[in-house]
């Protein structure tokens, strides 16, 4: 098996799941975090990535190294052949693992799939793309067989009806669908109807909607709130999720679609189309842009330990709202 490997796609969900399955192949827990480092290549520089790669592990046959958005440094041909010659000598001692987010109509000219194609000896390459939302019923029953339970087929509908092709909200609402059934019987439809009527996800709405009127007060409480209930990390998901979905509505109603047209092109409820349409109009695309480029610094600025999630959340509305 090769030492080198690329993820992508724009299923962040499964991604992050293949990287956990990594993670799983050290047995001691202990050993894990010494032979583990964790990249961002928006803000690492090349020593950072060299002492990586070449450190010997430390009471383990390898070390695992998780490259994230190698196209964000190396973004241009002289950099890219450079780089593909220093993870051609890596030793084999480390696993070099590179992922980044890729939308279908661009994985075929990546240029790491390019280079792959052509060296499938050194490399291995899997794609994670969301499914199309005909698909979400089955994924989401295979979903709940893998956490270790049933739900019945109409019950899966209702719940694509409310996630669309969110991978990780329905991945999410599952897990609380069988801590509601306690993994003693089949999810229903009235299950579904108890427990995921997406409130999390409304908060988020509310939340932004905070922002957006300038009201910091109001937001800084809902955060709060929200934080007290969901997970720092699957709540961050879901907001520059949100981010992600205004920056598309904006796109789609500046082209004089509706939204009818959210919904369709992004493969989102109603419900959420219609929240994100209204929503999105209150931006305008220049404030969008900047906002997504402060949650990718928020967001590097987490995963290379420089602060925590919930300070960097509560900046957020401080520099959003006031």
């Amino acid at each position: 098996m090769p030492n080198l490997f690329f993820l992508f796609g724009n299923d962040e969900f499964a991604i992050a799941r293949k990287l956990k399955d990594f993670e799983s192949d050290f047995t001691d827990p202990t050993s894990a975090d010494m032979n583990t480092a964790r990249l961002d290549a928006r803000s690492m520089n090349e020593n950072d990535l060299n002492n990586a790669v070449n450190a010997m592990p430390f009471l383990a046959k390898k070390r695992l190294v998780l490259l994230a958005n190698p196209s964000a440094k190396y973004n241009n041909p002289s950099a890219r052949k450079k780089f593909l010659e220093f993870i051609e000598n890596a030793p084999d001692t480390t696993r070099l693992v590179m992922y980044e987010t890729v939308e279908p109509r661009d994985a075929d000219k990546h240029w790491l799939v390019k280079w792959a194609e052509k060296n499938s000896a050194k490399i291995q390459t899997k794609a994670f793309m969301l499914p199309k939302l005909r698909d979400m019923t089955g994924w989401i029953i295979n979903e709940t067989k893998n956490q270790g339970g049933q739900i019945e087929p109409r019950a899966a509908e209702m719940l694509r009806d409310m996630v669309g092709v969110d991978t990780r909200q329905a991945g999410m609402e599952i897990a609380k669908l069988l801590a509601y059934v306690n993994w003693a019987r089949q999810v229903k439809v009235a299950d579904v109807e108890a427990v995921c009527i997406v409130t999390s996800q409304q908060s988020v709405f509310d939340f932004v909607d905070a922002l957006s009127n300038g009201n910091g007060k109001q937001a800084q409480r809902l955060l709060h709130r929200l934080l007290e209930s969901e997970d720092p990390f699957s709540l961050w998901g879901m907001v520059v999720r949100q981010f992600r979905l205004l920056i598309q509505a904006r796109e789609i109603l500046d082209g004089r679609g509706d939204k009818d047209d959210v919904a369709r092109t992004l493969g989102v409820h109603p419900f959420v189309a219609e929240k994100t349409a209204q929503q999105a109009v209150r931006f305008s695309m220049e404030s969008l842009e900047s906002i997504y480029r402060k949650l990718l610094r928020i967001d590097e600025g987490v995963k290379t330990s420089q602060l925590t999630l919930e300070l960097a959340m509560d900046t957020l509305v401080v520099e959003l709202a006031g």
